[in-house]
């Protein structure tokens, strides 16, 4: 797959790009309505792509950390690919509406805030509805 079939999978939802916790004890993941720094919110884009992974501890490459999917939402392109799954309606290269994924209620642009040191994410916990 070349670099941009890659990275057309990406749906511009911006999950991905928010905090999130894992259960010590069951490995479960909870993502938070906290956003990174670099989150652009309204764009539902990072606004430091490129250099992201040097910029934020924890940020991987998917291109070359596949491998570790768990921690996408379920809804995830790169996520459903992998566990062998068909792409939903409203996924751009589906619907072919590059709109659709905020139709849909699936990107973070309508809730996320922004991160601050005095937030603690752990406050912020959500449950996906879509």
């Amino acid at each position: 797959m070349t670099a941009a079939e890659w990275e057309s999978l990406c749906d511009g939802c911006a999950r991905c790009c928010l905090h999130k916790l894992e259960d010590e004890d069951t490995g479960e993941i909870f993502f938070t309505k906290v956003a990174c720094r670099l989150l652009d919110i309204q764009a539902c884009r990072c606004t430091q792509y490129a250099e992201r992974c040097e910029l934020v501890v924890g940020c991987l490459d998917l291109r070359a950390e596949f491998t570790q999917f768990h921690w996408l939402p379920s809804t995830c392109a790169y996520r459903l690919l992998a566990e062998g799954k068909n792409l939903p309606d409203w996924h751009p290269l589906v619907s072919g509406n590059p709109r659709a994924v905020r139709e849909a209620g699936v990107a973070v642009n309508a809730f996320a805030i922004a991160e601050t040191a005095s937030l603690n994410p752990a406050d912020f916990v959500i449950e996906w509805l879509v």
